[in-house]
Formats: structure tokens, C-alpha cells, sequence
């Protein structure tokens, strides 16, 4: 095996590893759907279709995952969605 294979190997092994969070929007019959588009345009940094689809996906599921990535990350994050009223957490 070649450095060159062995580094990209060990890129994609350690890839694997890294725990990613996920904040996941949970409904509520509170928010309107414009509420939840914009909160999660301006906290999530979605865009207009992203965050629409989302908001579909939470009222017709029961929730959803609306932000991925590191915990340092997507705790202010969920903060400022819980902040503005709506249900959400990190798992």
C-alpha cells in the first residue's frame, strides 16, 4: 500500500469516526409554518425550499433533523430555536 493510499485510508477511517450531532425540530401546534421557515432560514442558515421542506417533514412526522454537525456548533443552535418557541434538541 502507498503513503498516498494509506493517508486517504486513514482520512476516511477517521471520517467515520467523528460522532456527528443532529439537532432534530420536534411539532408543535404553536408556530406557524412561516414562523418555523423563517426561524430555521435565520438559526439554521437554510435556505427558502430547505427550510419549507423541513416544516412539512416535522408536521407530518413529528419531527425531523434540520441541522447536522459538531456539538460547539449546533448548541447555540438549538438555544436560539428553543428560544423562539419552538421544540427542539441535540441528540
Amino acid at each position: 500500500m502507498s503513503t498516498k493510499e494509506k493517508i486517504l485510508e486513514d482520512l476516511l477511517l477517521e471520517e467515520e469516526t467523528q460522532k456527528q450531532n443532529e439537532i432534530v425540530l420536534f411539532n408543535d401546534d404553536v408556530n406557524t409554518f412561516d414562523f418555523v421557515i423563517e426561524t430555521l432560514i435565520g438559526v439554521c442558515d437554510h435556505t427558502p425550499e430547505q427550510a419549507e421542506q423541513c416544516s412539512i417533514i416535522v408536521h407530518h412526522n413529528g419531527k425531523c433533523t434540520v441541522k447536522t454537525g459538531d456539538y460547539d456548533d449546533l448548541k447555540p443552535r438549538c438555544t436560539k430555536l428553543l428560544q423562539a418557541g419552538l421544540s427542539a434538541e441535540i441528540v
